[in-house]
């Protein structure tokens, strides 16, 4: 599969991704745990098939200390006793944040309640604009058709 855009030859989209990488590095700077970060990003990329962003987000959780385990099972997480109830409560909140078209309300008070029960406001802060993130860099990847080349290694964006 060949992409449909070239997002590194483009002007405009490298100005652009240029400032979309400050606002990863000042992800990865925030007080949000980074296996959170990456667990989320994780979830959000499965949510929305972004091939690119998985190969990234498995690669840059393992370098970070994540097992093939938890990995594995992030797309079930709700069965999975893996994962501590605050990174549940920010899986759940990534998947209700991503899937904002299919609720007519938005996401739930109860979920916002359970993440806000794990994380004070600078991390809710961190894991909101995480989730807003994701789903923009998904949906660029996707739009464009880039492809998963398997070559991404671990830190290439930090």
């Amino acid at each position: 599969m060949d992409a449909r855009l070239n997002l590194f030859a483009s002007p405009t989209v490298g100005k652009a991704i240029k400032h979309f990488m400050a606002v990863g590095k000042v992800l990865k700077d925030s007080p949000l745990p980074v296996a959170t970060q990456e667990l989320v990003a994780l979830r959000v990329s499965q949510i929305n098939g972004c091939a690119v962003c998985l190969d990234i987000h498995v690669k840059d959780a393992t370098a970070a200390g994540e097992t093939p385990v938890r990995l594995n099972l992030v797309a079930a997480w709700r069965e999975a006793t893996v994962f501590t109830d605050a990174e549940r409560a920010a899986l759940e909140l990534a998947e209700e944040g991503t899937r904002v078209a299919d609720a007519a309300g938005g996401v739930p008070d109860e979920v916002w309640e359970r993440a806000a029960k794990h994380y004070d406001e600078e991390q809710l802060a961190a894991l909101l604009v995480l989730i807003s993130f994701m789903n923009m860099a998904n949906r660029v990847n996707i739009i464009t058709r880039q492809p998963a080349t398997g070559d991404y290694e671990a830190g290439k964006f930090h």
